[in-house]
């Protein structure tokens, strides 16, 4: 694949390099909203990712420099970060493992500013392993914690794990999701509410929806135990699930084996359309951050219930109904209380909305990041060591 040429700045623009590793869903957005806001500021800008990256969000044509980069620690792809980031006054790698790849391609590299480039690390999530891999996981996040010259982390708990790690400087930095990011299209017009519920089969009841990646962290087993309380109903509630992954084999024998009311939808790019029609959005995950779908259920003024972990509370406030995660039992309580009660579901739709309202702009975001860069990239005070 061919790098697009950045626009031309002036001499004395800031050159800064973003380092993404496999690019989840909200770290590639983040970074093609973030692009676009720096160019406009007459930042310049090369995305080193995979290619797939590049195909799905467009970096250049946001206005980046793409360098194809594997998301392996292997020594032709830290060899190519290596040579991209030699001229950069500033490198900025989102996740752990781009951190980790980033400060290995940074030793002993001078800034042409002076002194080391300064690395600035943004903590999206974290990684859910068990025994030897654990412990493999816990060294990456001292290694590039301890690299960093800023941690940002999206939430407060993500902060407060850098900080664990051994991070000099650890900030709360949570970033804004593009209005219409890359792979969500905007909702069909063409497509009414009533025409999704008809094609799913949920004309005359209830529809849950849930959307994340089918693996063990997302919760969906307890999510399929507490179907079990709703079986009975008449009329019975639908719970469909957007998503794929390593477990939907698994999910799909339970769904058969039990005779839930479940359906597997596999991956869909029109998560508008079935917000609109859902009656209720689940989110029964181990650990959040700042849920992409959760911002887009508070949006759309969809009720959500969803595990009290991670930064979720921090990111809904009192905009949801929050349950201890892998308590099957309380999650489909919450439900049918939710079910039954439509006025309590028009309030959390309108505090959602009220609550999505007081989150940072992609502005907001690009302008504290920025913030962060002036900071590092000062000239260094004479005497002070760089």
């Amino acid at each position: 694949m061919s790098c697009t040429p950045t626009p031309p700045h002036g001499p004395s623009s800031l050159r800064t390099v973003q380092v993404l590793g496999r690019g989840g869903a909200g770290s590639a957005a983040h970074v093609r909203s973030l692009t676009e806001g720096l160019v406009a500021r007459g930042i310049r800008v090369t995305v080193c990712a995979p290619p797939e990256a590049e195909e799905t969000y467009g970096f250049a044509a946001a206005g980046a420099r793409f360098v194809p980069v594997t998301p392996r620690l292997d020594p032709a792809g830290l060899a190519v970060l290596r040579g991209t980031c030699w001229d950069a006054d500033l490198v900025h790698a989102h996740g752990l493992r781009a951190g980790v790849r980033a400060a290995t391609a940074l030793r002993g590299l001078r800034s042409p500013r002076g002194g080391r480039v300064p690395l600035v690390l943004t903590w999206h999530t974290k990684a859910h392993t068990e025994g030897a891999r654990a412990q493999m996981v816990h060294l990456m996040e001292r290694r590039a914690a301890r690299a960093a010259a800023v941690v940002l982390g999206v939430c407060s708990d993500l902060v407060d794990r850098a900080r664990a790690r051994g991070a000099r400087d650890a900030r709360l930095a949570p970033v804004a999701v593009p209005d219409l990011r890359p792979g969500r299209a905007a909702a069909d017009p063409d497509r009414s509410p009533d025409k999704e519920r008809a094609e799913l089969g949920a004309v005359d009841r209830p529809l849950l929806l849930a959307v994340g990646r089918l693996d063990p962290s997302q919760g969906h087993d307890v999510l399929l135990d507490a179907a079990h309380a709703w079986c009975g109903l008449d009329p019975q509630p639908l719970l469909a699930i957007a998503g794929e992954g390593p477990q939907r084999a698994a999910l799909q024998r339970r769904i058969d084996g039990e005779r839930l009311p479940v359906q597997l939808l596999g991956r869909r790019d029109d998560v508008p359309e079935l917000l609109a029609a859902a009656d209720l959005v689940m989110l029964p995950s181990r650990w959040e951050a700042r849920s992409l779908i959760a911002q887009e259920a508070l949006r759309a003024g969809v009720p959500l219930v969803a595990t009290d972990t991670g930064g979720t509370r921090e990111l809904v406030g009192r905009a949801a109904a929050l349950v201890r995660y892998g308590d099957a039992a309380a999650l489909a309580r919450t439900v049918l209380e939710l079910l039954a009660d439509p006025v309590r579901r028009a309030a959390l739709a309108a505090a959602g909305r009220a609550q999505a309202a007081h989150w940072p702009s992609e502005n907001d975001t690009v302008a504290q990041v920025l913030s962060v860069y002036d900071e590092l990239t000062q000239p260094t005070p004479a005497g002070r060591p760089a």
